[in-house]
């Protein structure tokens, strides 16, 4: 196949080098323009070293971008993690159309940080979907999907990275596959059970201990990585990693007062929570590293009754 990858960062990278590695030619590149002083996308990079066509076009709804396309006369073009708009004279210029990527399994999680919302909600399935791009943000007719389960522990690092990355990455060469030799089969998205959620940033990842454990829990394993779930101590503000979940089985095994450190070990240290703890292994303090909980916890003299949160 001739192909155009539009995309970014490690991910649309991966997605180029194995389209390149069983044969097929990519002709083209498209990245979104760097911002000042960020890091070099690995995508642009490895593409430049490949001599391979590379466009970081601010703007792919214009006729600029569309010509662009034509003059590549490529057969399907890949969308692999692309938070850029594009046009439907865009999308449909290659031979056989465009095919996107989206981490979860739409119509549900639709939007920016879909992997993000089913952890923090909760959920116990999430998966990846590979759809034709149209105007409406992710709710073009799905193509194929992929499965994947969340367990009580894992993390956002642990679904993406173990999961969504390599199976986004095999799933993408799997729909081309099948759209190029005409076997696929293009299923409208059920709109009964869609929803859309924005970003999920700082404001959404910060911690309400007056909320059940169960639901702290998930917001930070849902923000680890990234953002990172927060509280504050002493007017500092501090993330949290590395978290485990403990359930008070009864009223007479309730340890300290919501909000508060109730136990602390040589690792980690216990919050309390309506109905548990949070175990705490990991934090991240304003302007800092990570580093281990109880390194930190015995610099800053938190002891136990030391409070988190306004």
């Amino acid at each position: 196949m001739r192909i155009a990858i539009i995309g970014q960062q490690y991910f649309g990278k991966a997605v180029m080098e194995a389209f390149l590695a069983r044969g097929d030619e990519v002709v083209a590149v498209f990245v979104a323009p760097e911002r000042e002083g960020a890091s070099p996308d690995p995508l642009r990079v490895d593409a430049e070293k490949r001599n391979i066509r590379v466009f970081q076009m601010p703007c792919l709804m214009d006729a600029v971008a569309e010509n662009v396309m034509k003059s590549l006369e490529v057969d399907i073009a890949i969308m692999a993690f692309v938070l850029q708009f594009v046009s439907q004279s865009f999308v449909n210029t290659p031979r056989f159309g465009t095919i996107q990527y989206h981490p979860s399994l739409l119509p549900r999680h639709r939007g920016p940080s879909s992997i993000n919302w089913p952890i923090v909600c909760g959920e116990t399935e999430t998966g990846l979907t590979i759809f034709r791009p149209t105007d409406g943000m992710d709710e073009g007719p799905i193509i194929l999907q992929k499965k994947v389960p969340i367990l009580p522990d894992d993390t956002l690092g642990r679904i993406y990275f173990d999961q969504l990355f390599p199976l986004g990455v095999q799933a993408l060469l799997e729909a081309a596959d099948l759209v190029v030799a005409g076997r696929h089969v293009e299923t409208v998205q059920d709109e009964s059970q869609a929803c859309y959620e924005g970003w999920f940033r700082l404001p959404e990842a910060k911690i309400n201990w007056n909320m059940h454990v169960s639901l702290i829990y998930n917001l930070i394993r849902g923000s680890d990585p990234s953002p990172g779930a927060w509280t504050t101590v002493d007017g500092e503000t501090v993330q949290f990693y590395a978290a485990r979940k403990h359930l008070f089985p009864t009223f007479r095994e309730i340890k300290g007062a919501v909000g508060e450190i109730s136990e602390m070990g040589e690792k980690s240290f216990r919050v309390t929570a309506h109905g548990g703890q949070i175990e705490i292994f990991s934090v991240c303090p304003s302007g800092f590293g990570k580093c281990p909980a109880m390194e930190y916890a015995r610099e800053k003299g938190w002891h136990i009754g030391t409070r988190f949160g306004d």
